[in-house]
């Protein structure tokens, strides 16, 4: 595929995904009051426009086709949007988000782009070169230590950037419930931290870079779909002051879990005998 045939295509998808999103929001989420934002659709079609611009860079080169690509480019921000709202719902006791809801809206919202992503980059007449692939190129047990590293990095970055941006949020949360440190460390090493493991592997397989230049990729379009794109939106759930707190810290912490994963994982430098047995 072209360059030019993609950025078309990508103009596509997201004036589909700005629709299908206010479709699905009137459907679930018309009870939840706007916030008083004078900014506020600008703010949500810069954070489409991330979305689709980097899932877009994704699938332009990934070597997946039709409803596999279509599954991957819906289901990344699924798992990230689901993720993100089981912590809300872990943290944010007194929050006025309908929380199934919101669980619905993300379900619908995917399976409704999930047939634009196949249609427009996944019928392609070019033949896919299967990329490097991080995990079943690595023996069981390098598996398991670098899938442990991978997700104790999650869980360090995490509370690292927590505890910086704290005294910045500590009025807001004093109206919440916050749980005891144990539940947060498990939250985040036995739920999101292998989830979103897996998410930067399918990223480093997709992607299909050179080790350095696929972490920096991986870490880049993992931060804007997890953390630049949910917080550049005004909203419900957090006062202003509170997002652009969270949104230093998210997007710090993610870029680095992202790039380390990415590098972790990403396809080592092989001499000339072995990119030929690897072509094979």
């Amino acid at each position: 595929m072209k360059l030019t045939n993609a950025i078309w295509r990508a103009l596509v998808v997201f004036f589909a995904f700005c629709f299908i999103q206010a479709v699905a929001g009137m459907l679930l989420l018309s009870q939840i009051k706007s916030p008083a934002s004078p900014h506020a659709m600008e703010w949500m079609l810069l954070s489409n426009s991330l979305v689709v611009a980097s899932l877009a860079f994704v699938a332009f080169r990934a070597d997946l086709r039709g409803w596999q690509l279509g599954a991957a480019m819906a289901g990344i921000p699924l798992a990230i949007g689901c993720v993100n709202a089981i912590e809300g719902v872990f943290f944010l006791t007194n929050s006025p988000v309908p929380w199934s809801r919101l669980f619905a809206f993300l379900i619908l919202s995917a399976a409704l782009i999930l047939p634009v992503w196949a249609l427009l980059f996944g019928r392609r007449t070019d033949t896919p070169i299967a990329h490097y692939p991080p995990i079943s190129s690595k023996k069981l047990g390098e598996k398991i230590w670098k899938f442990a590293v991978s997700d104790l990095a999650y869980s360090f970055l995490y509370l690292t950037a927590g505890f910086i941006v704290f005294p910045y949020v500590r009025d807001f949360y004093a109206t919440q419930h916050i749980p005891p440190m144990t539940a947060i460390l498990a939250m985040q090493f036995l739920v999101r931290g292998p989830i979103f493991v897996l998410l930067c592997l399918a990223l480093v397989r997709m992607l299909g870079l050179p080790r350095f230049a696929g972490a920096l990729a991986v870490g880049l379009v993992f931060t804007i779909i997890s953390g630049v794109a949910p917080l550049l939106t005004p909203s419900v759930v957090f006062p202003d002051a509170v997002r652009w707190a969270h949104f230093c810290e998210v997007t710090s912490s993610n870029f680095v879990f992202g790039a380390i994963v990415g590098w972790l994982w990403g396809q080592p430098k092989l001499a000339p005998t072995q990119v030929l047995q690897h072509a094979a």
